[in-house]
């Protein structure tokens, strides 16, 4: 039986009980330490039990066909939109657009501010983004800028890595067009004021985009308490499938952009001289959509809704805690980000004393322990502190105290290995 900490989840056996992957056995007889939740996060047996029984009794395109096979496939598929709604409080349902991930929310949004409209950008504007952002949240602002003729700039960072707002009020101006960051950082585990900062970008008129990838997962995420103008996120880090993430627009602001691809469902009219087009959301899922990933993703979030979203966030904050407590008996080991657990999410990135992120992680997997290494695609951040890279350990509602100590001993394990002192 799994021991107790306070805040961590009830049944947690159980739960795990739910996730067919873990319990595999790895090489050498070692059981699977799952650490990489913030990569991608494991899959409970209804999520693939749903996929499976859609492909294997509903499988059609959605929005085309007339025949009875073609009604319930939109009807799972526009159920999955529905659901996801109600998860993160969205309003309307017509406000959830799918899109392959968060990484094609986020351009979706970009690309089509660079284009006519009432929100477009332009010379003169300015767009503030932050030094912690994944570059999914850094790149196609910059694209948008060097398209437009507009200035990019950044919250800066602090020493324990949360954000700069020293220089709020003069990054934040009457020239502010977008403000766009992160809600929890997938490399520092930070947790951003987006309520504060929003209000703040509202006050001088500018639209707020908030990149909630690691956010949504684990903590209860109302899109309009946010203060969010459009907010993105992806399912495989929700339980869910790979391959669709979402993004929740204000319905008024979603109506003001221009279609971002164009194809079939997207339009109300085609002639050979012009084309008009079809409302909110259909207008932005141009073709063929992920429609057994949306159905899974349906089942996703109404798995989490029954667990519940603050009894996650307890969990989390519960387990990433027991994990910095016992880094810091772990000599030569640097955690990069906020050192209270209530500050920041489940994703933990450190460093070790005199060994590459890279042999940290391939020692640990050598042991059944799965961690990432690398820049974790957020090498602004890296570089703010001085480091090309960083190990990260990453919890969710499936993990145990028991699969910490297993990493604690591991990373013992490792310096032995490599002899650090």
């Amino acid at each position: 039986m799994t021991r107790q900490l306070p805040g961590l989840l009830e049944g947690l056996d159980l739960i795990r009980q739910d996730f067919p992957i873990l319990e595999r056995t790895m090489e050498d007889g070692y059981p699977l330490v799952y650490l990489d939740s913030a990569n991608t996060s494991q899959k409970p047996q209804v999520v693939i039990d749903t996929m499976v029984d859609h492909l294997e009794r509903h499988n059609a395109n959605v929005a085309r066909a007339v025949h009875q096979l073609g009604a319930e496939s939109s009807e799972a598929f526009e159920e999955g939109r529905t659901k996801v709604a109600a998860f993160i409080g969205a309003p309307e349902r017509e406000e959830v657009v799918f899109t392959k991930n968060a990484s094609e929310a986020l351009n979706l949004v970009a690309n089509t501010l660079a284009w006519k409209g009432p929100l477009q950008v332009g010379p003169g504007d300015e767009v503030l983004i932050t030094e912690m952002e994944h570059h999914s949240n850094i790149v196609p602002w910059q694209l948008l800028t060097e398209r437009t003729g507009a200035t990019l700039k950044w919250f800066g960072l602090t020493d324990d890595g949360r954000l700069d707002l020293s220089n709020i009020d003069e990054l934040i101006n009457e020239r502010t067009k977008v403000v766009s960051l992160t809600w929890v950082s997938n490399m520092l585990g930070t947790i951003n004021p987006v309520q504060e900062i929003a209000a703040k970008a509202h006050a001088v008129g500018a639209v707020v985009v908030v990149d909630a990838s690691q956010a949504v997962p684990q903590m209860p995420v109302d899109v309009v308490a946010s203060g969010a103008d459009f907010l993105a996120f992806t399912g495989h880090k929700v339980v869910g499938p790979t391959g669709i993430g979402v993004l929740w627009g204000r319905r008024d602001m979603l109506e003001q952009l221009p279609p971002f691809l164009g194809g079939g469902e997207m339009i109300r009219t085609v002639t050979m001289e012009k084309s008009t087009y079809a409302d909110i959301p259909s207008r932005f899922e141009a073709g063929t959509p992920p429609i057994v990933e949306a159905v899974g993703l349906g089942a996703a979030v109404e798995y989490l809704g029954h667990v519940g979203m603050e009894n996650i966030r307890a969990h989390e904050e519960a387990i990433t805690r027991y994990m910095l407590d016992g880094l810091k008996n772990v000599g030569g080991v640097k955690v990069l980000g906020p050192a209270d657990a209530g500050d920041r999410g489940g994703a933990v990135s450190f460093e070790l004393d005199q060994v590459h992120p890279h042999d940290v992680a391939q020692l640990l997997d050598s042991r059944g322990i799965a961690v990432r290494a690398g820049h974790h695609c957020c090498k602004p951040a890296h570089k703010r502190f001085g480091v090309q890279a960083s190990a990260r350990a990453s919890s969710y509602l499936y993990t145990t105290p028991e699969e910490i100590d297993a990493f604690i001993e591991g990373l013992e394990y490792t310096k032995k290995y490599f002899r650090v002192d």
